[in-house]
């Protein structure tokens, strides 16, 4: 099912390009995803949004969470306005490109509870992400995709070279991760991972070794490579901002937290293209 979105969602792509000629957008896409639902990665996506923002990046987030969308939370807005009324053609694109609280920081937003089987097998999802590409305002649009491997987070993981997983020392996250793993090595060439809820780099550093141990055994392509970028450590103050609607790279500069996300920002933007 991958490849043929994958292969679809790259014919769609070309067309595009084909029809605009040699134009080329200055915007890079990175997609976040994790696998399995409650490891963080809304909460990882929204801070690394404003961090980005923070160093002179003008930054749009996707909340490609389609049906449990919860940015618009994590980023203290309360949108009228979502992706879905640009693609049931209500609304321009501009006018669900929503400014944020934060300077060079935009949203735009998806809808909790919102039934998307209306939209199935119409890659209507690819193309708004690169209709926001091809606007050429932004210097990264980061997806922050729903969790498990639906369809729609597939679709979403075809378009993209640059796809950051999410995950933790939970036996199921890690079983998640490694089914990305497996599906991923057949039509891409990286995927970078991050732990989180991890006390030290060098655990999360031990669990990659294994995961890429394990792929070899199962001979998975070898021309694939996981990537490993970084951990953040379990903080209260995570949890405490995120039930205030506020970002803990904000309250907390100084927080180990904060300063391990900015490392995996070094390393990130060292990476996409």
């Amino acid at each position: 099912m991958f490849d043929a979105i994958s292969s679809q969602a790259s014919k769609l792509v070309n067309l595009t390009n084909k029809v605009r000629g040699n134009y080329k957008s200055k915007t890079k896409l990175v997609t976040i995803t994790s696998g399995k639902g409650g490891v963080g990665k809304s909460t990882f996506t929204a801070n690394i949004a404003f961090l980005l923002s923070k160093r002179g990046f003008k930054v749009a987030v996707i909340d490609a969470d389609i049906g449990l969308a919860n940015m618009q939370v994590l980023l203290n807005l309360k949108p009228k306005v979502t992706l879905f009324d640009y693609i049931d053609g209500m609304k321009s694109l501009d006018e669900v490109i929503l400014k944020t609280d934060y300077e060079d920081l935009y949203l735009i937003a998806g809808k909790s509870g919102f039934q998307y089987s209306n939209h199935s097998n119409s890659f209507i999802f690819s193309r708004i992400v690169q209709d926001v590409i091809d606007l050429n305002k932004f210097d990264i649009v980061l997806v922050d995709t729903g969790a498990g491997l639906n369809d729609y987070v597939k679709e979403f993981l075809s378009i993209s070279d640059n796809i950051l997983a999410i995950t933790t020392t939970d036996p199921s996250a890690l079983t998640d991760v490694y089914s990305l793993i497996k599906m991923l090595s057949n039509d891409k060439s990286k995927l970078m991972l991050c732990f989180n809820h991890t006390k030290s780099y060098q655990i999360g550093n031990t669990i990659v070794n294994s995961l890429i141990n394990l792929a070899k055994k199962n001979r998975l392509s070898e021309d694939f490579m996981v990537k490993y970028i970084g951990n953040v450590s379990t903080s209260a103050n995570i949890s405490t901002t995120g039930r205030l609607r506020k970002l803990f790279t904000k309250e907390f500069v100084q927080d180990d937290s904060t300063r391990q996300l900015q490392v995996i920002i070094d390393y990130l933007l060292k990476n996409i293209h």
